[in-house]
């Protein structure tokens, strides 16, 4: 008898990370979930929780030999533990900036180091990492966040030419704005430029009600568990707005679809 797939998900304390975890659970998969802090941690049924914080790497170096140790393997590694900061480019400090790309990137790069030689050793495994639309769309306000989805789209893309070799394969989850506290609670960069005042705030609200009529993260689970254990294909975008936006990308000219992002933003 088959065993079953061994899963590790990061960031599972809440939204789409809690969602994903429990959804591979309920196909019969062992999974292990990441919190920072073991300690007043919401239990998960069917998910093993661990501590690792993708910030510090012998958290990381820790954390998954962790896991190898009570499970042996692992098969699927979903990185999806990320931050968000809301403020213009010109307002947004390196310090602010490295701290995003810390987690949204080089968070993603440990775990990714940790877990490969031991899927290189299996000969399998698959690693689903969580980008956005952002990824691979303009977001005024959000230019560090975007630019780090955008590097977390070309590293998994030269990634999986490297380790295909190997049986391994990556793969990204491209979603749009979710019911999460991710998206409704954005940080906002600390030195605010007054000139930017009007747009900004303008990019907040639109912002703020998109988030509150968004999918709730069921429908990016379910996506990002296809991701894991269905066909490989390079980029899944979830049902609706996001698959959409993935479409108008590909087959919409520039200048329209950038008038029509500028329009949904308010920004005229």
């Amino acid at each position: 008898m088959k065993k079953p797939e061994v899963v590790v998900v990061t960031g599972v304390s809440s939204g789409i990370g809690r969602a994903a975890a429990l959804s591979f659970a309920a196909r019969g998969c062992r999974v292990f979930g990441s919190v920072r802090r073991l300690a007043g941690a919401a239990p998960l049924q069917g998910v093993e929780l661990f501590e690792m914080d993708i910030r510090h790497e012998a958290s990381v170096r820790d954390g998954i030999g962790s896991v190898i140790d009570r499970a042996g393997r692992i098969d699927v590694l979903v990185n999806n533990a990320g931050v968000n900061l809301l403020g213009a480019v010109e307002e947004t400090s390196l310090e602010e900036a490295r701290s995003l790309f810390d987690t949204n990137l080089f968070g993603l790069l440990r775990t990714a180091q940790a877990v490969l030689p031991h899927m290189r050793a299996q000969h399998g495994g698959r690693i689903v990492n969580v980008s956005s639309v952002l990824g691979f769309l303009p977001a005024p306000y959000m230019g560090l966040y975007s630019a780090s989805k955008h590097a977390v789209e070309g590293l998994s893309e030269t990634l999986d030419h490297e380790v295909r070799q190997f049986g391994i394969r990556v793969t990204l989850v491209q979603p749009f704005y979710t019911k999460t506290r991710l998206d409704a609670n954005s940080p906002q960069a600390a030195a605010t430029i007054a000139a930017y005042d009007r747009e900004r705030q303008v990019v907040a609200r639109a912002v703020a009600e998109s988030v509150k009529g968004a999918a709730e993260p069921k429908g990016v689970a379910e996506a990002i568990v296809e991701a894991a254990l269905g066909p490989w294909r390079m980029r899944h975008a979830p049902a609706g707005q996001a698959a959409l936006l993935s479409r108008l990308r590909r087959f919409m000219p520039s200048g329209p679809l950038d008038s029509s992002l500028r329009k949904k933003l308010g920004l005229g």
